[in-house]
């Protein structure tokens, strides 16, 4: 008879993006506030404090070979996938689309009223990875910048 093995305690601790220049890609991701972390890594791969999980930033065709996939052809499309940068106000959705975009970031979408009570808007990166910029009803950003879920 085999045991059941115990479940791990479940986390989410770094996000990891595939970048095409990890030099352009550690400047913007400074440029947008994020303090960079374990400098000592050079241009080997990046990490930055987001105030919950980890930002990683790692080449592009190294992270796919790591992951033991093919780095061809690069999706264009949607990826299945975003990034978001919660906010506390209307106001800090705006400011954020408009600073990121100062920074190099390119606007996918415009902030809106959502059909859910929010206000969201989309910028990417320089590698074209989506970050929705969003304020939200039961979303709350404490003053240690981590989300805050209602029950």
């Amino acid at each position: 008879m085999s045991k059941e093995l115990p479940a791990p305690v479940s986390r989410l601790t770094v996000i990891t993006l595939g970048v095409s220049d990890i030099r352009a890609s550690i400047a913007f991701y400074e440029a947008l506030g994020f303090a960079r972390r374990l400098k000592a890594t050079g241009e080997a791969v990046a990490f930055f404090d987001t105030g919950g999980p980890v930002l990683g930033l790692f080449p592009w065709d190294q992270l796919a070979a790591d992951a033991t996939l093919p780095d061809r052809p690069r999706p264009l499309a949607f990826r299945g996938m975003t990034l978001a940068w919660n906010c506390r106000t209307r106001e800090e959705v705006d400011a954020v689309l408009a600073f990121a975009a100062s920074k190099g970031a390119a606007l996918l979408k415009a902030a809106h009223e959502t059909d859910y009570g929010g206000y969201s808007g989309y910028f990417a990166d320089p590698d074209g990875h989506p970050w929705e910029v969003v304020v939200a009803p039961g979303i709350e950003v404490g003053d240690d910048r981590r989300v805050h879920l209602a029950e």
